[in-house]
């Protein structure tokens, strides 16, 4: 092989490692912004079994338990106890509820735990299910108001 061949095999070499090395820092920095942004919840009952000290923040998911929503528009005080089928935990917020939200449904809120075991929401979120139904050919979707 001459010497201009193995200069240009050496210059290819050196191109596809570079461009080897750039797609790894583009995928690193890619992998670390998804990280960021991504949301990950406990369950009450990993809350419980990690012992979350008070004030420190928190994510908690599960489902609104029947006869606990509560909400005072007056004082905008929101209470609902969520739980995982093993635990539960009491949650109070500021704020009215989400659109969303309701018993027997799943929620995730965000804020941090009382001393008194509380869950103190900063911000609460109505799960939903990816299914969407259409409505019937004619129907009014329950969203709307009759005219």
């Amino acid at each position: 092989m001459s010497a201009l061949g193995a200069s240009a095999l050496s210059g290819r070499r050196a191109l596809l490692l570079g461009v080897l090395a750039a797609a790894a820092a583009i995928g690193f920095i890619a992998v670390q912004n998804l990280q960021v942004s991504a949301v990950y919840y406990l369950t009450p009952t990993e809350a419980k079994t990690r012992g979350i000290a008070p004030g420190t923040p928190a994510r908690l998911g599960g489902l609104v338990e029947a006869g606990s929503l509560r909400y005072d528009p007056t004082s905008r005080e929101l209470r609902l106890t969520i739980g995982d089928g093993v635990s539960r935990v009491a949650v109070v917020g500021n704020g009215a509820p989400p659109g969303l939200l309701r018993e027997g449904a799943g929620a995730v809120v965000e804020g941090s735990f009382a001393a008194d075991g509380t869950f103190r929401a900063t911000q609460v979120l109505a799960k939903h299910d990816e299914i969407y139904r259409a409505p019937s050919p004619g129907a009014t979707p329950a969203h709307r108001t009759a005219p």
